[in-house]
């Protein structure tokens, strides 16, 4: 038996796809006699395209699925290339451009592949990868009728991927949930002409009826190294001009270890939290080395804490100059983000979400917004590129909770700016699965998704994002101060930090710190603490309550305690949440 795996547009195009190297090195271990070949025609359609417009195409799920909806169903192009400007904020960007470069370089792809050799072809199925993904299939199923397709990913879980059998009879089995376990048993049924075996966590078609379900998961010693030679042999033949040195995706851990956000449908296809050893981790990374390769993407939805610093701290004897990006909850101390930086990381998402602390109770974040606050400051004082969201229009969120979103932001301006997003209700979410205790009146799926497909097929299916009767305009009134001063924060913020580098700093004298403080409207101001005020303001680089203050430094009145921490507050030094404070100026991390 030969199968082909295969990842369509849109993942990041400088990262393999994890999906099939590790579901082809999990299948060579275990059913070493089946030959497995990966194919990444999303490599040579970003080519194509180019990288810029690719990844733009890439960032949003509505214009993406609209180039393989216009593939799919050719009769709706008049009607996807008129709304296609109002699904992105790209205006310069051409539908029908995109969408002839797209399908040309698909075609000329697919053709160089020997299809009649194999048997079996899986298609990963992740965010933005739907709409082409069926393309590639029927048309697959067209021209090659003994292919068995088999669809996995993300976006098949439970009635997702009940949806695709119901409505595609190209499609012959989903996997719902992991894909390893799975998808081997079911290739062992296959090659034994058994293919109405009930498999957990496999859906198949019997007559009209999908019959199916449950998941199948391995443990975390049992996630293997992925195999990405097919990805970097596809990368070798690019022209030279579009080559380039990719990020390595490595994973050391499946699920969510938080689990409890409300907002939150990124682990419907995991059921437990996993963590992978650590020696097996970092022995991946030795190999990656040996092959010229320092650069990593770990995908983990969130990195297990104390698993992380471990990691770091063995990457950091290494004495190599590591690049990682990976995604954290806000939940380190400033030394442990300095170890992690000087251990290789150097870009971080973190689901920093709110700036209010009761939105981050509604949202389930576990977090506070003086964490948040933290996590900033930590990030800008060791040099770590932050990523992270405030979530704007959570139904229910009061005018309180903005106000209180509106004055944290002056104290976090010298910090890298965060972008805002507009809540989305994702199929399978919390909020997704009780809309009524939200306020949320009636769910019903995205206008956009009605644009992608015919009505027929709409009622088959279930889409990832929805929309809701509630809120959401009162939602948008309220939030639109918190959208504006967002907006002109990251103008100013990078308009400064170009002309006036950290927007402030710290330096330490012995006896007393000098401040150098850059206020929004460009004025760069200084500030001297001595003493007794310096030890109290280092001593606030992590977040403190009053009363341990006053424990530790006793011989300051409490009145005159409280006049200081006032006066910093003042000045936008320093950040208060009820009575707990946290030092704003950075002592930047030297190289």
């Amino acid at each position: 038996m030969k199968v082909a795996l295969i990842s369509l547009p849109w993942p990041l195009f400088n990262r393999p796809s994890i999906q099939l190297g590790v579901l082809k090195a999990y299948l060579r271990e275990r059913l070493p006699e089946i030959k497995v070949k990966c194919f990444h025609p999303y490599l040579w359609v970003a080519a194509q395209l180019g990288y810029e417009t690719y990844h733009r195409l890439s960032e949003s799920s509505w214009p993406s699925e609209a180039i393989g909806a216009g593939l799919l169903f050719p009769s709706r192009i008049p009607l996807l290339e008129k709304v296609f400007p109002r699904m992105t904020l790209y205006k310069d960007l051409s539908y029908s451009k995109v969408l002839s470069v797209t399908k040309k370089a698909l075609e000329n792809y697919l053709k160089t592949i020997p299809w009649e050799e194999f048997q079996v072809v899986g298609f990963s199925v992740c965010l933005n990868q739907l709409t082409l993904t069926l393309w590639a299939a029927k048309e697959l199923k067209r021209q090659f009728p003994h292919l068995r397709v088999v669809l996995g990913g993300a976006l098949c879980a439970e009635d997702q991927g009940r949806g695709y059998l119901k409505a595609f009879p190209f499609i012959d089995f989903v996997i719902n949930g992991e894909g390893e376990r799975p998808f081997k048993e079911l290739l062992e049924a296959l090659r034994q002409g058994k293919e109405d075996l009930e498999i957990p966590g496999v859906f198949r078609r019997k007559g009209e009826e999908v019959l199916g379900g449950g998941f199948q998961e391995i443990e975390g010693a049992e996630i293997p190294s992925p195999d990405y030679s097919d990805y970097l042999k596809e990368l070798s033949r690019l022209p030279p001009s579009r080559r380039f040195f990719p990020l390595i995706s490595l994973e050391t851990s499946r699920g969510c270890w938080w689990g409890k956000c409300r907002f939150c449908n990124l682990n419907l296809q995991w059921h437990g939290y996993r963590r992978r050893p650590l020696s097996k981790v970092l022995s991946e990374i030795e190999a990656w080395v040996n092959q010229g390769f320092l650069d990593f993407a770990f995908l983990d939805n969130c990195l297990d804490r104390a698993l992380t610093l471990k990691l770091f701290e063995a990457l950091r004897a290494h004495g190599r100059d590591y690049q990682f990006f990976a995604e954290l909850r806000a939940i380190y101390t400033a030394s442990e983000y300095r170890l992690m930086r000087q251990g290789g990381l150097k870009w971080v998402q973190i689901g920093i979400e709110a700036l209010s602390t009761s939105l981050l109770r509604r949202l389930g974040k576990g977090t506070t917004a003086m964490a948040n606050v933290r996590a900033m400051r930590h990030c800008e004082e060791v040099g770590l590129e932050l990523s992270a969201n405030l979530i704007c229009h959570f139904p229910g969120s009061t005018p309180q909770e903005v106000e209180e979103t509106l004055e944290a932001l002056d104290f976090v301006f010298p910090f890298r700016p965060l972008s805002t997003v507009s809540f989305w209700l994702g199929y399978g979410s919390p909020v997704w699965a009780s809309p009524r205790d939200w306020g949320l009146k009636r769910i019903y799926p995205h206008p956009f998704f009605s644009y992608l497909f015919p009505e027929e097929l709409r009622r088959q299916l279930r889409p990832l994002i929805w929309s809701y009767v509630g809120d959401r305009r009162y939602q948008q009134r309220l939030w639109r101060p918190v959208i504006k001063k967002v907006e002109t924060w990251r103008k100013r913020w990078s308009q400064l930090r170009a002309e006036k580098g950290p927007l402030l700093t710290y330096r330490d004298g012995g006896s007393f710190v000098i401040l150098r403080q850059v206020t929004p409207e460009g004025k760069v101001l200084h500030h001297r603490l001595q003493g007794l005020s310096r030890e109290i303001y280092l001593f606030l680089t992590e977040p403190r309550s009053f009363s341990t203050l006053k424990k530790v430094f006793p011989q300051v009145p409490e009145d005159r305690l409280r006049g200081f921490l006032k006066d910093l507050k003042a000045k936008k030094l320093l950040f208060q949440e009820g009575e707990r404070f946290l030092a704003l100026a950075i002592r930047p991390l030297e190289g």
